[in-house]
């Protein structure tokens, strides 16, 4: 029996010690993953507000009543001209017609604060396509 004791090896077993994370190359892995991640998402940061162009500072112009229309946006996005309910391409319509015989015409939007966001960019949006050059809004907090 003795020789067999002797024919055995004992093994060890060699413990690492534990490093921190910060320690890692997986820490500066994971970094330049980060890194390439926010490089690729910067390109896609799009910016899908509207631009408007406004008057120069110290500019004044004068508008006549007549060259005024006004329109009403209730809290359901419904659009109003002089208690008319109009849909979006019904409202271009009246704009469009109206700046024919009034190149001046000022566009003014008065919007419930409970309006649709998307309603609100529509008609903005179909008010700079149709090149109106005085625009203006408001906000109503009574429905």
């Amino acid at each position: 029996m003795a020789g067999k004791k002797e024919g055995k090896k004992e093994m060890k077993i060699r413990r690492h010690e534990k490093k921190a994370f910060s320690e890692t190359a997986a820490s500066s892995d994971l970094a330049f993953i980060l890194i390439i991640y926010f490089l690729v998402i910067a390109g896609f940061n799009v910016n899908f507000g509207f631009l408007i162009d406004l008057p120069e500072k110290g500019s004044i112009r004068m508008v006549q009543r007549d060259e005024l229309m006004r329109f009403e946006m209730d809290h359901a996005g419904t659009i109003f001209l002089g208690g008319e309910e109009l849909n979006i391409r019904e409202a271009e319509e009246k704009i469009r017609a109206s700046m024919l015989s009034r190149p001046g015409l000022a566009v003014v939007l008065s919007i419930d604060k409970e309006a649709p966001w998307q309603k609100v960019v529509n008609f903005v949006e179909a008010a700079q396509n149709l090149r109106v050059e005085s625009f203006s809004f408001n906000m109503r907090d009574e429905s």
